[in-house]
């Protein structure tokens, strides 16, 4: 069931992107400027999280205008590094992608990766991203370099490790091959832990835990469940090591050229959409680990212990010593603002 729709889509992925399929959102660039059929592209399937940004952006537009939004689903245009090329290009006019593959763009965007940074409590995270100074005011500066306007940050879910042996320390990580996302630091991050990170595209891992190639992946659960992960790597550990997080943006160029009013527009449904997708991820983990518990017996889940936890959590500051060196005072600025902002949060509550 889901495993051969994983399968299918990976061999898609690597197929889709032609001259033909680019060439037919060329053709519609000519309208671009009337900004009356704006593209938009995510890294999930249909009902993920992004998925439901993205059409709750889209009905805003749609409610409130006499624009039109197409949505692009993972596979239709590519991978994440083709969807961000399309979106600098100007190809589309917006995209969501997550820091993950932003890092090697924009590298202090790896700072979500930095192992147990971020709380785990959802409600501090979610009062996070509405408050933090570094996410809504810093970052939107560095997106900027690259020609891309931020227009949201938001978390995904708590990031969940799935495994061929149950894990429940560093050692039991030993030589694990764990599949990362192309980028730096995350792989940082698991080399801290005493496994092997082992970058593989979204489309392969899959077929990459079915056959061996890799021993292992982290995603939100509610990936873990709707990728059918599961089936071939059924033992789940939450170690509270970080969340997921993703940015929606536009295409800078673009953002600019239009009109006051329609600039409102992108704004007011970028923020409709964050609230409508906050309220959906609530609870939506517990619902995605009874989904799979209920349609395997081979599951395991373990949660770890504070004693389990922090015997990653010591191993925690050589991944941020990285995070410096890679980013410099820029990093350093950025960093010192985000715990300050948790901090502000954390004295709050």
């Amino acid at each position: 069931m889901k495993a051969s729709k994983l399968v299918s889509t990976r061999s898609v992925t690597t197929k889709l992107i032609t001259t033909a399929s680019v060439g037919a959102l060329l053709l519609g660039l000519s309208a671009t400027a009337q900004a009356d059929n704006w593209r938009y592209a995510h890294e999930e399937y249909e009902g993920d999280v992004q998925d439901v940004f993205a059409y709750a952006f889209k009905e805003y537009i749609e409610e409130n205008s006499d624009h039109s939004v197409q949505v692009y689903r993972f596979g239709e245009l590519g991978e994440s590094d083709d969807i961000m090329e399309q979106t600098q290009n100007g190809i589309l006019q917006f995209v969501n992608q997550s820091p993950g593959f932003t890092g090697a763009l924009i590298p202090e965007a790896q700072i979500f990766f930095i192992p147990y940074l971020l709380p785990t409590d959802e409600e501090t995270v979610l009062t996070f991203f509405d408050e933090s100074k570094a996410i809504n005011e810093m970052f939107p500066e560095l997106y900027a370099e690259q020609g891309l306007k931020l227009l949201k940050m938001y978390p995904e879910g708590e990031m969940v490790v799935t495994t061929d042996e149950p894990i429940s320390s560093p050692e039991d990580m030993n030589n694990k091959k764990i599949r990362t996302m192309t980028n730096p630091l995350l792989s940082e991050t698991y080399d801290a832990f005493g496994a092997t990170p082992t970058p593989l595209p979204w489309g392969e891992v899959y077929g990459g835990l079915q056959t061996g190639i890799i021993d292992g992946q982290e995603n939100p659960i509610f990936w873990i469940e709707s990728g059918g992960l599961y089936e071939v790597s059924p033992h789940l550990t939450f170690t509270g090591h970080g969340w997921f997080t993703t940015a929606m943006m536009a295409n800078q160029d673009f953002y600019e050229g239009l009109s006051d009013e329609d600039k409102e527009l992108v704004q007011e449904a970028s923020n409709a959409a964050y609230d409508h997708t906050i309220e959906h991820i609530k609870g939506l983990a517990d619902e995605a680990l009874a989904k799979i518990q209920e349609a395997s017996d081979e599951v395991t889940v373990t949660r770890l212990n504070e004693e389990q936890i922090q015997a990653f959590r010591e191993r925690a500051p050589q991944v941020e010593e990285a995070f410096l060196e890679m980013t410099g005072d820029r990093g350093e600025e950025l960093l010192q603002q985000f715990k300050a902002d948790l901090e502000a949060v954390n004295s709050d509550s």
